[in-house]
């Protein structure tokens, strides 16, 4: 549990918003959610209900949860008395400007403000507002109650204190804060994650494989060794007694080689409704409630394998 950070305001009650809610309460912050949308409290609910066993499996006491979570008129009467905000609104940069100048004005001077943008750094939402050393990415990936990563990016005004805190805040809900030392659009994460998928379309293009073929690939090679040791080290590894330098003076001019020839898939209407054609054929007959609770029990499964076997997983992962 949290004690540091005992009240968390939820600005966005989409999926990642959801997510960062159910896991709040689970740590057991007071936590208030403000969201337009007319189905709120059902939306919340159903989110509750369904993260609930996902977080007991994590060790985390999910009962309760609802009684943790109280729904908000608006943003301002959601940030009042806050010690930190957590920002998913849409990825624009006009939209996320004006909600941080409510954000300044209507929090409390000690809320970390933090925004789960997932491209934008805050440098672009934050020229012109007061009080910005408080504000910085805190990036997840999907759902944040499951996925321990989060980016923790400052802009150009963040303090490093705010950093501090922020680092700390997401260690007291048992997540894994990388701090990144540059602004970059998209950040790391997703940066990796579209140069892996820019290949796989244009693989998937190619026809060399289909998109359950290609995923069946990354799922028993690339994801399997990444997510145990990463790509850096999984390289180091590779080059055998020798490690990372044998492998880049022996397998370096071949891989450079084969950087000349990835792919940079047009991706037009019709190149786009060929894709989109591919992937339902391969994995329509599923529904989406189907799908993703099987990569739920499939995350939670490699988590606990990991936490088995990491030394000090209690900094990290508690």
């Amino acid at each position: 549990m949290s004690t540091s950070h005992p009240v968390a305001a939820v600005i966005g009650a989409g999926t990642i918003g959801l997510s960062w809610t159910a896991l709040f309460a689970a740590h057991g912050l007071t936590v208030r959610v403000s969201d337009p949308r007319p189905d709120l409290a059902e939306a919340v609910a159903d989110a509750l209900a369904q993260a609930a066993p996902q977080l007991a499996r994590q060790g985390l006491d999910a009962h309760g949860l609802a009684g943790r979570v109280h729904l908000a008129g608006d943003v301002p009467e959601a940030v009042r008395g806050a010690d930190v905000v957590q920002e998913n609104g849409p990825e624009n940069t006009d939209f996320k400007r004006e909600l941080f100048a409510t954000l300044v004005r209507e929090a409390p001077a000690h809320a970390l403000l933090l925004s789960s943008s997932s491209a934008l750094p805050a440098s672009a939402f934050t020229a012109g507002l007061d009080d910005a050393g408080r504000i910085l990415i805190g990036h997840p990936f999907n759902p944040p109650h499951l996925v321990p990563l989060v980016e923790v990016v400052p802009g150009e005004r963040t303090s490093e204190d705010a950093v501090a805190r922020a680092v700390e805040f997401y260690r007291s809900v048992g997540r894994v804060p990388v701090v990144e030392r540059k602004e970059i659009p998209g950040f790391v994460g997703n940066r990796l994650q579209n140069a892996l998928s820019r290949e796989a379309i244009h693989l998937v293009e190619q026809g060399v494989v289909g998109p359950a073929e290609l995923d069946a690939i990354v799922v028993n090679s690339l994801g399997l060794r990444w997510s145990t040791v990463g790509p850096f080290l999984g390289a180091h590894l590779g080059g055998g007694p020798g490690g990372y330098r044998h492998m880049a003076e022996h397998i370096g001019p071949s891989m450079r080689q084969m950087w000349d020839s990835l792919g940079r898939p047009e991706q037009g209407p019709e190149e786009t409704e060929r894709l989109i054609t591919a992937v339902e054929d391969a994995y329509g007959a599923r529904s989406y409630g189907e799908l993703t609770q099987e990569r739920d029990r499939r995350q939670l499964a490699v988590l606990a394998a990991l936490d088995d076997t990491t030394p000090h997983n209690e900094e990290t992962r508690s």
